[in-house]
């Protein structure tokens, strides 16, 4: 299944509670599992005013269902093509 990258926009993202990002985590988990499609959220970092996910989805537009529905920003989505890291120089 693709991968992509998903970068949302949130003013003061990196100021959001423990709480708030749990209640964010809950809705994203609960849109996650009303989709009817395979759907597999990876992981999130929240960095400034940005929140960049890794999500695992069909296509690029059931990317943007579960923002909608969630009422997240995706402001971009981009395919994962490669991923690279330390062991990949070995």
């Amino acid at each position: 299944m693709p991968k992509f990258v998903i970068e949302r926009n949130i003013p003061g993202a990196s100021n959001l509670s423990r709480n708030e990002l749990r209640d964010i985590a809950a809705k994203s988990n609960a849109v996650v599992a009303g989709l009817g499609v395979p759907y597999n959220w990876e992981t999130s970092f929240v960095a400034g005013d940005k929140i960049y996910c890794i999500h695992e989805a069909p296509d690029a537009e059931t990317i943007y269902r579960h923002a909608r529905e969630g009422g997240f920003p995706a402001d971009a989505v981009t395919e994962i093509s490669a991923e690279i890291g330390p062991a990949t120089a070995g």
